[in-house]
């Protein structure tokens, strides 16, 4: 029998040995969630559950992982490895392989990636003689993928006039032909993206009642993890497999909802009690992870949403600093005092790399944090970058595992039929594939049955094109019978990629050599750790199950050993579930974060709010915030207010009621410049404890406004700053790139200005 009584409180507790019917569990940041779904799946097998009844659906595969092999140190491995437990597209794939023949698939389909994606999307768009400036491919595929994910097939897509019709007032009125086209192609090389594992799945148990019973017979107990992150594909299947027993688990924070952009829906999590009136809910309110300042600042803060189940989060830990505010003027001043922050608190708090993490709303902040961290010798690893199973050299071995296995995956087949050169080129691939298209079937069916003396390809090339085909058929008898690795070393040594890639001998070359030798070595380690159910133990762990598991990673999956000590940057979307010591939030203004879209929507606001809620609570120990009164947008200067949820942040959580006051009166000046215009969401009336009159106009620089060497700048000076006019140089600290000046300016009053950046004229 498992002991939880020291490791969890009394709601935890409560939510772990309470496991039948319908449970709602609403779990705030740091509260210790995953520990609760693991205590609470481990208590359930402890107590008789069979494990193959068990079905716990998580988002990334190092949950499910950790969380698997926490149960099997709890109640055995004996249980834990028998447990249906992993990531939705992987569950979905395995129900998918296994019932493949009643949506007219073969059991070894393959799973393209983004990348296999876009490459077959931008052959529809090429195909179709359609301007793929007009029709970018990254456009198309996101409109695509939103239509999968509300189960609307190519067919419907075609019939639905709403769609169609906002297909074409963004003047792309042939998406719908894209997607039909997609489809066919899709299906002709027996494959399926990501978005097609939840449909297809849909459409398994729409068509196939009994298919549907056998599954819903199977899980007794079914547990989700982050369920307010569910779309509506995922929303389904999970409730039509919990129609029979209603022992459904659903863990989550709507108020950590943010990927709305992707299809998620915050109404199931906070629809789930019209869907199961029977349901018990748990409210896990203590934060383990935060300081009490942080919490409760990120409580101010969420609670000016209106959609929203509600809660009182709080922490025992200590109290904690109050959250900084770096202002600067420029983005680039703001990146340069954001590492120069992070450095001080290296030396002085003795901190590791690895505890920072520097957060943003745009991919494209990222560039002038990158510099600032290489001027300071700071390093530094961006998640979203090229992961190791993007770089060519990976994909090109990936695509002879896959073609070994799949003969009809067209993009595996481009990609390998040529390389190592084998002197198929071009005319010869464009002839072949207008051939396959022209009969509907697979460049590989399409080599070995059709007649090709009328097609224009040439007897030489038709010989090469059979070799091709003959190797790679060798490769299959094996495929499914050999130990993935020995598999793979056999290919990437007959396909000729080793031998070619030694006789490279520059220092890419040898990378590249790494890369496939790192590859081989990933493969081993899954080989010889792959855990099996207890009746094929003995079995062999071939490709198929290799590739079915590397198709479905993702980059927090991905992370090297090189890459743990280093301050982290990254999207505050890919900083969900992570947590780090201190967390600089930068670019915090509005039209930035929140994006100008949401200010005119009162629910995209609450997304962004809740995406902030999301940035806070990553951070153990300290949070910064910093924003810049100008910054580069599309080559022009623009300047705009400071966020308005800098303001919402309650003053007694803050080290300055500085910052309160300057967007009080940003504020001012807006409503007397738009006396018209109503804000989406009222700040409540507070007492402001120091407050300045409105800011004055912009200054208007001198003709001759030239900005003198920060070198020379030196107390006592009368200087001009191209916004903030006149001013006297108080005080000089510092030295070099860190010098700083204090002026005080005659409208704008006292500021600390880094030199470098200031751009200050000296009146003469």
């Amino acid at each position: 029998m498992v002991d939880f009584s020291k490791e969890l409180n009394e709601v935890q507790h409560n939510a772990v040995v309470d496991f039948n019917g319908p449970s709602l569990i609403i779990a705030g940041a740091g509260s210790g969630k995953t520990r609760v779904l693991t205590y609470r799946i481990a208590y359930l097998l402890s107590h008789g559950v069979n494990p193959r009844s068990a079905l716990a659906l998580t988002f990334t595969n190092k949950a499910a992982r950790e969380m698997k092999e926490r149960i099997g140190s709890l109640v055995g491995e004996q249980f834990s490895r028998r447990l249906w437990m992993g990531t939705f597209h992987s569950i979905f794939a395995r129900i998918l392989r296994t019932e493949a023949e009643y949506i007219g698939y073969k059991s070894s389909f393959t799973i393209y990636d983004t990348t296999d994606s876009k490459s077959v999307i931008k052959a529809c768009i090429k195909e179709l003689n359609l301007d793929d400036n007009v029709y970018k491919v990254g456009d198309v595929m996101g409109r695509i993928s939103m239509a999968k994910n509300h189960l609307v097939q190519a067919k419907v897509y075609q019939n639905n006039h709403t769609l169609t019709a906002e297909d074409a007032a963004t003047r792309k009125p042939r998406i719908a032909d894209i997607y039909l086209l997609y489809e066919q192609k899709c299906k002709l090389s027996d494959a399926m993206d990501f978005d097609d594992l939840l449909l297809n799945t849909n459409i398994l148990f729409r068509d196939h009642p009994e298919v549907l019973k056998k599954y819903q017979n199977m899980f007794k107990y079914i547990l989700v993890d982050e369920y307010q992150d569910t779309n509506r594909a995922q929303y389904l299947i999970v409730k039509k497999l919990a129609e029979t027993h209603h022992n459904v688990t659903v863990v989550g924070d709507d108020a950590q909802s943010i990927y709305a952009f992707r299809g998620a829906r915050i109404e199931n999590i906070l629809n789930f009690r019209n869907d199961y009136p029977e349901y018990k809910e748990y409210k896990l309110e203590q934060n383990y992870r935060s300081t009490q300042t942080i919490v409760n600042a990120a409580n101010s803060v969420i609670r000016y949403n209106s959609r929203q189940l509600q809660k009182n989060c709080f922490s025992d830990d200590e109290v904690g600093d109050k959250i900084a505010i770096i202002e600067s003027y420029t983005d680039q001043e703001e990146a340069f005092l954001v590492a120069s922050s992070i450095s001080e608190a290296i030396y002085t708090k003795h901190a590791d790399y690895n505890d920072f993490a520097i957060l943003y709303r745009t991919n494209a902040q990222s560039r002038a944090m990158e510099d600032a961290l290489r001027r300071k010798n700071i390093p530094y690893k961006i998640y979203g970058g090229l992961s190791f199973y993007q770089r060519a050299e990976v994909k090109d071995i990936m695509a002879y595992l896959r073609l070994s296995v799949n003969h009809d995956d067209d993009e595996a087949f481009k990609r390998v039929v040529n390389y190592p050169a084998r002197g198929i080129g071009s005319t010869t691939m464009e002839r072949l594939q207008y051939a396959a298209s022209a009969a509907s079937m697979s460049l590989w069916d399409a080599v070995t049955t059709l007649d090709f003396s009328e097609t224009g390809v040439k007897p030489a090339a038709v010989k090469k094109l059979t070799e091709f085909t003959e190797l790679i058929m060798s490769f299959t008898t094996q495929a499914f019978t050999t130990d993935a690795y020995d598999f793979a070393l056999n290919v990437a040594q007959r396909s000729g990629m080793i031998s070619v890639m030694r006789e490279d001998k520059s220092p890419e070359g040898l990378g590249r050599l790494e890369n496939l030798e790192e590859l081989l070595n990933s493969i081993k380690e899954f080989s010889d750790t792959y855990q099996r159910e207890e009746d094929e133990v003995d079995a062999v762990v071939s490709i198929t199950e290799y590739l079915q598991d590397v198709a479905l990673l993702t980059d927090a999956d991905n992370e090297k050993p090189e890459d743990r000590n280093k301050v982290s940057l990254m999207t505050v979307h890919s900083a969900k579930g992570l947590e780090f010591t201190y967390v600089y939030v930068v670019g915090m203004e509005d039209n930035l974060f929140p994006g100008g879209g949401a200010l005119m929507s009162p629910v995209d606001l609450e997304e962004e709010r809740r995406l902030f809620y999301v940035a806070l609570t990553r951070a153990e120990k300290k949070v910064t915030l910093s924003f810049s009164q100008t910054r580069y947008r599309w080559g022009n200067i623009v300047s705009n207010p400071p966020s308005r949820f800098l303001k919402e942040i309650d003053e007694e959580y803050l080290e300055s009621s500085v910052f309160h006051r300057q967007i009080d009166d940003a504020d001012d000046e807006e409503d007397d410049n738009n006396d018209d215009r109503q804000p989406i969401i009222r700040k409540p009336e507070r007492t402001i404890i120091v407050r300045r009159p409105s800011l004055a106009k912009p200054h208007q620089p001198s003709s001759d406004f030239r900005p003198d060497d920060p070198s020379e700048i030196e107390v006592g000076m009368d200087i001009e700053h191209e916004r903030f006019g006149f001013g006297k140089i108080e005080a000089v600290e510092g030295a070099g790139g860190e010098r700083k000046a204090v002026v005080t300016f005659k409208e704008h009053g006292k500021k600390t200005l880094l030199l470098k950046f200031a751009k200050l004229k000296i009146c003469r």
